[in-house]
């Protein structure tokens, strides 16, 4: 195999290990909420984490220093990037499903689009635009058909995850300025300083009994904090630097389909045809969004 096709082949498995570890977590993660409340639970893993990246990032000689002029755009990023995306798509599950609160928070890039057009001026294209009409049809076929689909009990767990896809998509075009910070001490401090929040806000409003962690919930919580939460962003760098980013993205709406394929089969959440028709409608529009 020539040098060209092993570095292919190496970045098509590290994308691979990296959807299907983001992908798991999502089930992982609504077993953790067996036993500790999402705040919490997703918090206290991401510190975890956040040590362990930190550790990596030495071992590869990087410096955790931060820039002063860079610290107001590292807080923003944190906010948007982990303590909105993680904590508010976490808090979603406790009144919605896997396959709900995946589809809805991986509508960001059609979000996105919306914000560079209002933030930057970018007016979006003929593309841009069916992605923007596939994207929010697919959102309304999930939240308005069927009886019930819109329970009064589900409006909290959809304004999360609402909440988790607007707010990551304004910070993407808010911060795209790369931070002057070497990539695994830029992620150790991001999740670092968006779990820390999480955790204290945990302490004070959920009041969670720590000792409550066992059996399939702390085994879930072992493998949410080393693998989607430490590991992935491993992999996910290395599938980065090897295959094209725009690939690299696309790839990862497999994300979304393995959280809600592996609720179906190992929780037993429904996938009916309103959540067929929404996938569709919703990660085709997505598609569209990533490939400008």
């Amino acid at each position: 195999m020539s040098p060209a096709n092993t570095n292919r082949a190496t970045g098509l498995a590290a994308l691979l290990v990296t959807a299907l570890g983001w992908g798991f977590g999502w089930l992982a993660m609504k077993v953790v909420l067996q036993s500790w409340p999402p705040l919490f639970g997703r918090g206290a893993a991401g510190l975890i984490a956040a040590m362990l990246l930190a550790l990596v990032a030495l071992m590869r000689g990087e410096r955790l220093a931060v820039p002063r002029g860079a610290r107001a755009r590292l807080a923003m990023s944190a906010y948007t990037n982990v303590f909105a995306w993680m904590g508010f798509s976490s808090l979603s599950l406790r009144w919605i499903t896997v396959s709900e609160a995946a589809l809805l928070v991986y509508s960001m890039p059609v979000w996105a689009t919306l914000f560079a057009w209002a933030v930057s001026g970018h007016r979006p294209t003929l593309r841009g635009l069916l992605a923007l009409v596939l994207g929010l049809s697919g959102i309304g076929v999930l939240l308005g058909a069927g009886a019930g689909a819109l329970g009064e009990e589900k409006l909290p767990g959809i304004g999360f995850a609402l909440a988790a896809a607007v707010l990551f998509a304004l910070g993407a075009v808010l911060n795209s300025r790369a931070l002057p910070v070497p990539p695994f001490a830029i992620t150790a401090w991001q999740v670092g300083l968006g779990c820390l929040p999480m955790v204290m806000l945990g302490i004070t409003l959920e009041r969670p009994a720590v000792m409550a962690l066992s059996g399939a919930s702390a085994w879930a919580f072992v493998y949410v904090t080393l693998i989607p939460m430490a590991a992935c962003f491993l992999t996910w760098f290395e599938a980065l630097r090897r295959l094209p980013p725009v690939a690299a993205s696309t790839s990862m709406l497999l994300v979304p389909l393995i959280g809600i394929l592996s609720a179906t089969l190992f929780l037993g959440e429904p996938l009916g045809p309103r959540e067929m028709l929404a996938m569709a409608l919703t990660l085709g529009g997505v598609v569209l969004a990533l490939r400008k």
